[in-house]
């Protein structure tokens, strides 16, 4: 089981996008799939097709974090409906359901043994590939949460000069909370969202990332998708949205997943 942090460090850079881009994929390879949503607006919650007020909220999960079992908490993604019938029996993709009670643990002096709270959650959880845990814009409380249990931490960037300082702000941070409190913290990868092709700055960005990523920069690059509001509005999985843009789209995060987590025996 591979538990990757989704974490950005400024908002709007379509983080939930690629948290659920990748819970996409990784349903269309047939990976049995947790999504943890620790963002107080529990944006993946809703596009997941999973209401609010279903489940236990996360924050009373990781309030009592060793008396919890996350199996007996989570909720079935709407999504399993949008499959054919000779699929859904097979599929698994589940959701930890978040909520604005989630924020209480977001602080930037969150207490160590509060750091470890989501890592006893998931302890000994069995039944999963692949949790993707879909972290607030910031890097205080949750997020710390976040990459206590993750293998590895993904950073979503947009092609812009404040976005490329803050990624390179996070990715210095995440080295030095590896280094002291998740020593098994795999190597940092970066998605790039929403790029325009037609920007001079967005090439510009572009340049100046693989500069100083090398190989952390996964590609393809996610261009920017007028559908993707669409999509998330209608709870659908970007692989089973109509439409060649779509289809594109889709491709795009198989390509990513795949570089996340190879398929067995690759």
């Amino acid at each position: 089981m591979q538990i990757v942090s989704v974490s950005s460090l400024k908002g709007g850079v379509g983080k939930t996008s690629v948290t659920t881009g990748l819970a996409s994929a990784a349903l269309m390879r047939g990976m049995r799939t947790l999504v943890v949503d620790l963002d107080p607006h529990a944006d993946s919650t809703t596009s997941l097709a999973v209401a609010r007020g279903d489940g236990t909220e996360v924050a009373q999960l990781l309030r009592n974090a060793r008396r919890s079992r996350v199996s007996e908490h989570v909720v079935r993604s709407g999504w399993l409906d949008l499959l054919p019938p000779e699929h859904r029996s097979e599929a698994r993709l589940d959701v930890v359901v978040g909520s604005a009670l989630s924020s209480t643990f977001d602080r930037p002096d969150i207490r160590p043994r509060d750091l470890r709270r989501l890592k006893a959650l998931l302890t000994g959880l069995t039944g999963y590939d692949l949790v993707l845990l879909d972290c607030p814009p910031s890097l205080s409380g949750l997020t710390r949460i976040a990459w206590s249990a993750a293998d590895q931490v993904v950073l979503v960037a947009e092609p812009s000069l404040f976005s490329v300082a803050g990624t390179e702000r996070a990715m210095r941070a995440i080295r030095l909370f590896s280094q002291e409190f998740n020593p098994g913290l795999g190597r940092t990868k970066v998605v790039v969202n929403r790029v325009r092709t037609d920007s001079t700055e967005h090439e510009f960005r572009l340049f100046e990332m693989e500069s100083l990523y090398h190989d952390a920069l996964l590609v393809p690059v996610l261009e920017e998708d007028s559908q993707w509001q669409q999509i998330q509005g209608a709870a659908y999985p970007v692989h089973r949205w109509p439409g060649d843009q779509a289809r594109g789209l889709a491709e795009a995060f198989d390509q990513l997943l795949v570089q996340l987590v190879p398929p067995t025996g690759d």
